[in-house]
């Protein structure tokens, strides 16, 4: 290889840029619209736009993505994570244009990325499992029919997917029905498939997971575990390796059934087995295969620092043809905990709140790493996940590097938009975490356990147009196609406006409908995906009224007050934080 286009966006693109430039490859970054002027953007060596806002349009296309290759003259496909990093079709696709995908093989995506052969791979090779259905659901009623057999909580899954799109869990029946729907938009959304299948739920497990290396010489190493239990809406939050209070016993179970798994499948590149365990502490709890994510994951970084390895540049290696830099699983040489730092806001359930970052001094020091994907300025858009970067604290125990992160986590400053930091500074001093008297966290731990009130966060800045004008101009006699942010282009015309003596009230947007006690506003700034009632319904306080999606992620808006609903916003229009939805009176 020697020059990689990076398929992705934000701080994972940041990391694989920075990996090739150690291995000595040019790297080459894409950009949706508003993503011009990312970090991204400027620690690869190019960067080409993909004329869109939309993931469809932009991330997700696999078309785009080859034609920038081959525009670009680039060897190699990195896909990072999410987007289309598990997609057989995109991976084959970059191979037969001729290009190296820096992955698995594309078989081996199809095989373990549909998650009902990947329960029959672990059955095989005799991982453990819990029941579940042998084939994607045909519909609710299937759903429905599962549960009356095994009983609840049921686990809902996408069966192309991962990283917690499309995944839904049903404590009740009257709510089997519309968490299998949402499972199913939300994987349409995230993967562009939506088949779903069922499996039984282990009540408060804990989420522990094996990182695998393979190349393609034969060697399949383990390189340890890492326990990611703490979790909101199915998305992890903090992860740590190697995984702390589990027996000898479980932890060379995970090792077996993780190596077996992916050289059944003749795996190649970095992956990751996952597994649930019932119970806490040193119980020898029910351990259950969960699913195999085909790629590099958000929380590798703590299996680089514990281990010292590189991950990314050992799947470089690997897509070169070289043998691993290992040969067998190595020893923990310290502990490291992982911080997703979210642009969201923990004292209103986790909302996402894009909009731009006025203020981003991270913490530095000993045992400190940060990958980043934004820093002071930059834009969150709302067309993508809500990820700004990762803290990762490292130290010899996990007693140091839980004090190491009490102390990076207090210099961690983020103006602009809400950030998850409230949280993460009051789980890492909390009993369950820490674990004194056992460790209490599992996967639903923040939603039934957490009970420590957070403030909401001063209401984020407005999101700003960061939509892009295009026109053709020449340069030297060539025309050349121009895009400008349509917020720079506005701010011109003020300008010009002001100058030419009209008052700048003139040019301004006129003030937003004033909000009233009647009012359902938005709780965040996204797509109104769905409304839920009519126009002129009677509606009761509580009920869903309507479905939004931000970040990739949807949520339910329910009604504040008893009465008959007006509905002031359409479908499928995108709506700002704040703005109202309709009104019941």
């Amino acid at each position: 290889m020697s020059k990689v286009l990076i398929a992705n966006r934000g701080e994972i693109a940041v990391r694989i840029a920075r990996a090739c430039a150690d291995y000595g490859v040019k790297s080459v970054a894409v950009y949706a619209d508003a993503d011009i002027d990312a970090l991204h953007t400027r620690a690869a060596d190019q960067a080409f736009g993909l004329e869109g806002d939309k993931p469809a349009d932009t991330y997700l296309n696999a078309s785009k993505l080859l034609a920038i290759a081959k525009r670009c003259g680039a060897d190699a496909v990195h896909p990072g994570y999410g987007f289309l990093s598990e997609s057989a079709a995109f991976a084959q696709a970059v191979i037969d244009a001729g290009l190296t995908w820096i992955g698995p093989k594309p078989d081996t995506i199809a095989q373990l990325g549909d998650k009902v052969q990947a329960r029959k791979i672990a059955l095989k090779v005799g991982a453990p499992l819990v029941a579940g259905t042998s084939e994607p659901v045909k519909g609710a009623s299937e759903v429905l029919d599962f549960a009356q057999q095994h009983g609840l909580p049921i686990i809902i899954k996408a069966a192309f997917g991962g990283g917690g799109r499309g995944m839904k869990i049903a404590w009740r029946m009257d709510e089997v029905e519309e968490l299998y729907h949402s499972a199913v938009r939300e994987a349409v959304t995230a993967f562009g498939r939506g088949e779903c299948f069922v499996e039984q739920f282990l009540d408060k497990p804990r989420h522990i997971e094996a990182q695998v290396l393979a190349d393609t010489h034969g060697q399949v190493v383990v390189l340890g575990t890492r326990d990611c239990s703490l979790q909101r809406r199915n998305q992890k939050l903090v992860e740590e390796a190697p995984a702390p209070f589990i027996t000898e016993e479980q932890r060379a179970r995970i090792h077996s059934a993780a190596q077996a798994i992916c050289a059944e499948a003749g795996y190649v590149s970095a992956g990751t087995v996952e597994f649930l365990l019932s119970g806490h502490g040193q119980g020898s709890g029910t351990i259950s295969f969960l699913e195999v994510n085909t790629r590099l994951q958000v929380e590798h970084t703590v299996t680089e620092e514990s281990t010292g390895l590189d991950l990314v540049i050992e799947q470089l290696r690997v897509a070169d043809g070289l043998p691993l830099s290992i040969s067998a699983t190595p020893a923990a040489r310290s502990h490291s905990i992982e911080f997703r730092i979210n642009a969201e806001d923990v004292g209103r359930g986790f909302l996402p709140t894009p909009g731009p970052v006025l203020k981003f001094a991270p913490p530095s020091g000993p045992g400190v790493r940060l990958d980043a994907g934004v820093e002071t300025g930059s834009v969150i858009p709302g067309s993508f996940d809500s990820m700004m970067a990762k803290l990762i604290v490292t130290g010899a125990t996990r007693e140091q590097a839980l004090a190491r992160a009490r102390r990076a986590l207090a210099e961690f400053q983020i103006e602009g938009v809400a950030s998850v930091l409230p949280f993460h500074r009051a789980v890492i001093d909390h009993p369950d975490f820490i674990g004194a008297d056992g460790f209490k966290v599992h996967t639903r731990w923040i939603e039934s356990d957490f009970a420590e009130p957070l403030a909401a966060a001063v209401r984020a800045q407005p999101l700003p147009d960061t939509s892009l004008v295009r026109t053709a101009i020449e340069v030297n006699g060539h025309r050349v196609q121009l895009g400008l942010p349509a917020g720079l282009l506005a701010g011109l015309a003020g300008a010009a406006g002001v100058a030419a003596g009209i008052g700048a009230a003139a040019l301004a947007p006129a003030a937003a409908e004033a909000v009233d006690a009647n009012a359902v506003t938005s709780p965040i700034a996204g797509n109104l995906h769905a409304w839920k009632v009519a126009d002129g319904d009677q509606v009761q306080e509580g009920d869903v009224i309507a479905v939004m999606e931000a970040m990739k992620m949807e949520m339910q808006v329910a009604a504040h007050k008893s009465g008959r609903i007006t509905l002031a916003a359409e479908a499928s229009s995108a709506q700002a934080l704040g703005a109202v939805l309709a009104r019941i009176a």
